[in-house]
């Protein structure tokens, strides 16, 4: 089976996801072993280097997904593989990503962190989606993305690098806030919330005006 490029892109972003997932586990068992120079912050920021590797190769991962879909499109190139795969790379992306910078042991960036309960309720919404979205491609229905569901993704691809980046450039400005609260309300946690608060709001949506495709024939 011939791969066309669209669906080439996908494949080299679903690669990066492990192999940074590698590099990432690599530099918080080097923290906990207290090998910590890896793990200095630059300059007077909270940035590590773990973390700016992440930013770097989340924010051309989010890129990709833009890349693959218009090349599909404009060179007429729509696959099933690729509308298989797209999907799937992006949330290995996205969730990866959310999951790792809720783990406050890993050392990499103890400044802010993505809340746990969060990252549960975005998970168990793209559960019930996808399940909702199988369910209706056996019955031949395509459901199509709403807008709140676009808006919780451009919410956690654009909060996800910040959180990376030790909630840089807001840090400057949050730094004297108690540490509880900074992890709980800087800004770019805020946008964690945002994203959250799409992600309920486009599930209901989707199970509301599907829910048909679960009844029986």
């Amino acid at each position: 089976m011939k791969i066309n490029t669209p669906t080439k892109i996908t494949l080299v972003r679903i690669v990066s996801v492990f192999v940074l997932l590698v590099y990432l586990g690599i530099m918080g068992m080097l923290s906990v072993a207290n090998q910590l120079s890896p793990l200095d912050t630059l300059g007077n920021t909270h940035i590590t280097i773990p973390g700016l590797v992440a930013a770097v190769v989340f924010v051309i991962g989010s890129a990709t997904d833009w890349l693959d879909g218009y090349l599909a499109r404009k060179n007429n190139q729509v696959t099933n593989l690729g509308k298989f795969l797209d999907p799937i790379a992006d949330k290995m992306l996205v969730n990866s990503m959310m999951i790792f910078f809720c783990v406050t042991w890993t050392g990499i960036n103890d400044f802010v962190q993505v809340p746990v309960f969060c990252v549960i309720v975005m998970v168990i919404r793209d559960l019930i989606v996808d399940t909702l979205r199988f369910a209706a491609s056996k019955k031949g229905v395509v459901l199509a993305a709403n807008m709140f569901g676009k808006l919780k993704t451009t919410f956690q691809m654009v909060a996800l690098p910040f959180i990376m980046l030790g909630d840089f450039p807001f840090s400057y400005f949050t730094e004297g806030w108690d540490p509880i609260v900074r992890l709980y309300c800087a800004p770019s946690v805020i946008m964690i919330y945002i994203a959250t608060a799409m992600s309920i709001i486009s599930g209901v949506i989707y199970v509301v005006q599907n829910r048909s495709v679960l009844k029986e024939d």
